[in-house]
C-alpha cells in the first residue's frame, strides 16, 4: 500500500480476487486491500468496485468461501 499508482494497486487486487479459487485467504486480501485503496485514494474503478461488492456478498452468504473482512473490505468501499 505505498505505491502511489492507484492503477497499478487496483490490477493486482482484481487480478488476485478474480483469480484466487474458492475459500482461499487470497480472496479476503483482495477485497480488504480494495477497501484500503479506496480509503487511500478516495476512489475504484468500475471493475474493482464491482469485484469488491462481489467479495462482500460471497462472505455473508458463504464465510468458508470468502472470509468476512471482505465485508470490511467494502465497508471501506462504501464510506470513501
Amino acid at each position: 500500500m505505498n505505491d502511489d499508482d492507484v492503477d497499478f494497486v487496483e490490477f493486482w487486487c482484481v487480478q488476485v480476487g478474480t483469480r484466487a479459487v474458492p475459500g482461499s485467504p487470497l480472496l479476503r486480501l483482495a477485497g480488504l486491500c480494495l477497501g484500503h485503496t479506496a480509503r487511500r485514494f478516495g476512489r475504484l474503478s468500475d471493475e474493482a468496485l464491482a469485484l469488491a461488492e462481489s467479495l462482500a456478498a460471497r462472505a455473508e452468504a458463504e464465510p468458508t468461501d470468502v472470509d468476512g473482512r471482505a465485508v470490511d473490505g467494502y465497508d471501506d468501499v462504501r464510506s470513501f
